[in-house]
């Protein structure tokens, strides 16, 4: 089987790979090639170091006619540019994340034509297409048939490219799966460029010995998911049978949703109240504003049906962080309360 995943290089890309490899098939099918395209190359040597994975670096949108040369069975499309991107850089939103998903959905469509058959064809939506607008205001909980109203660009973003993977899915041209990705933290490696940004650094920089900022309220809450549980969504939602999935609409990953001033405790109780001496708490309008548009709270029977759960905590959010990460985690408390040193 071979596989393509955009975003390769990122981290949830990464863990994407990992865990591909390491299951060394999809669906059933044995993985022969496993092609990982960024802007930049991986550095994980286990994945440098199986002769299964290829990487390919380059603007995605400028890059498709070369990836694309040849048939690939699965195509897992992570890559996009985040939300304050799009909103800072309109233009780059639609050239990373409109354009370069047209370009590639037409470039399965060419080989579906050509008589390879559809291939799998994996989306990375959002929760940011949800939002409250004056004529359809948010509900207290999302459900599955809840109507997205996005309030940002990359919301927009997200949500005609759910359509389009919808349609392309109607016609035979593509074998499509949208599912809508919750704030995945806590994120290894340097702070990007999105809204949700805060809700790793506020963990990964004080653990690290850093300074991090919280410009939201405590109170605020946030559906959030970790990196494993996600992708253990995107595998399952990958594998499931098009019954099972339930029609072509997106569908809504679990969600935990805890408030920033619990997610704060449960780093207290990991680490001691030393990393909480490093977070200041300047507000910033513009991330409050995006972040507060975004549903916290989240039921989904299609989820359950494909026996997909939320985390159970922030707590066991902290200690994956932490027991995956241990490099990059200086504070010896820590790392003691979970017996990595």
């Amino acid at each position: 089987m071979n596989i393509l995943i955009t975003g390769g290089a990122g981290f949830l890309g990464r863990g994407l790979a990992t865990a591909l490899l390491a299951r060394g098939q999809l669906g059933g099918r044995s993985i022969t090639r496993l092609m990982l395209a960024d802007l930049v190359g991986p550095r994980d040597p286990t994945l440098t170091q199986d002769a299964r994975v290829h990487s390919h670096v380059g603007d995605l949108l400028a890059s498709v006619p070369a990836l694309m040369a040849q048939p690939w069975d699965a195509v897992f499309h992570l890559a996009s540019a985040v939300s304050g991107e799009c909103e800072s850089n309109f233009d780059l939103g639609l050239h990373a994340n409109l354009d370069s998903t047209r370009a590639l959905l037409d470039a399965c469509r060419a080989q579906t034509a050509a008589g390879h058959a559809p291939p799998l064809f994996f989306f990375s939506s959002s929760v940011a297409v949800f939002g409250s607008d004056p004529a359809l205001p948010l509900p207290a909980v999302v459900q599955d048939h809840t109507l997205p109203t996005p309030q940002s660009s990359y919301g927009i973003h997200k949500f005609v490219c759910e359509q389009l993977v919808a349609d392309y899915t109607r016609k035979g041209f593509i074998d499509g799966r949208a599912a809508r990705l919750m704030t995945v933290s806590v994120r290894p490696g340097q702070p990007n460029g999105a809204a949700s940004g805060f809700l790793s650094g506020l963990f990964r920089e004080p653990l690290a010995g850093q300074p991090s900022n919280c410009p939201v309220g405590l109170d605020t809450e946030v559906a959030l998911s970790s990196p494993a549980n996600t992708v253990a969504g995107i595998l399952a939602v990958a594998e499931a049978s098009r019954e099972a999935f339930g029609g072509r609409t997106a569908i809504n990953l679990p969600a935990l949703t805890v408030s920033v001033r619990d997610m704060l405790q449960a780093l207290e109780n990991l680490a001691g109240p030393e990393p909480l001496s490093l977070i200041g708490y300047t507000p910033d309008a513009a991330i409050a504003k995006i972040v507060a548009a975004w549903p916290s709270r989240f039921e989904s029977r299609r989820t359950a049906a494909l026996g997909l759960q939320a985390d159970p905590d922030f707590t066991s959010v902290l200690h994956q962080y932490v027991q995956d990460h241990a490099e990059a985690v200086t504070h010896p408390g820590a790392l003691e309360r979970l017996g990595l040193v």
